[in-house]
């Protein structure tokens, strides 16, 4: 992966950022917990390919020891892609609560790791998996922990996705 497939990787979820809050009509205060979330998730996601890769589950041609600059252009693209999802899972939690929360922690483990081994097929200069089934567990448990954890953080920072007032309101409920 290289430098400039990032960057276009960070532009590419600030837009998808700009769409997810525009319809989830998230308030600042959401935003920047989803961010600090986003934050955590890239902290947790450089920590688990390097477990990965001292495991032998995978092998990625990411090499954060020998170019720290890389690894804080990853950092940033992993947090900025993380950002919309835990402002979906908010909406998740305000709608459905902890079973819909749950249920959302199961699929990103299930849509996780098709995800990663289609990147892999797509991008083989990038890395790829070991062979085997332990590769595949360790990366849908990694996609559980890392919507779990940064939705966590997203709570601890912003609160209770039914505390929030929503930014936009329909004209239908402007009324009352």
């Amino acid at each position: 992966m290289t430098g400039q497939q990032i960057v276009w990787m960070i532009c590419l979820y600030a837009v998808a950022m700009v769409v997810v809050v525009y319809f989830t009509r998230a308030a600042s205060r959401r935003i920047a917990g989803a961010l600090g979330g986003g934050a955590v998730g890239g902290l947790l996601l450089l920590g688990m390919i390097d477990l990965g890769e001292m495991v032998g589950w995978w092998h990625w041609q990411i090499h954060f020891s020998s170019m720290a600059g890389f690894a804080v252009l990853f950092f940033v693209g992993c947090a900025v892609s993380c950002a919309p999802i835990y402002l979906l899972t908010w909406r998740v939690a305000r709608r459905f609560g902890w079973p819909g929360l749950a249920t959302t922690f199961g699929v990103a483990g299930l849509i996780g790791p098709p995800r990663d081994y289609l990147l892999a097929k797509a991008f083989p200069e990038w890395g790829g998996f070991t062979p085997g089934f332990g590769p595949v567990v360790a990366d849908a448990l990694a996609y559980v922990v890392l919507v779990a954890a940064g939705h966590a953080v997203m709570r601890i920072l912003a609160g209770p996705a039914n505390a929030d007032n929503l930014s936009r309101q329909s004209s239908l409920n402007r009324g009352r």
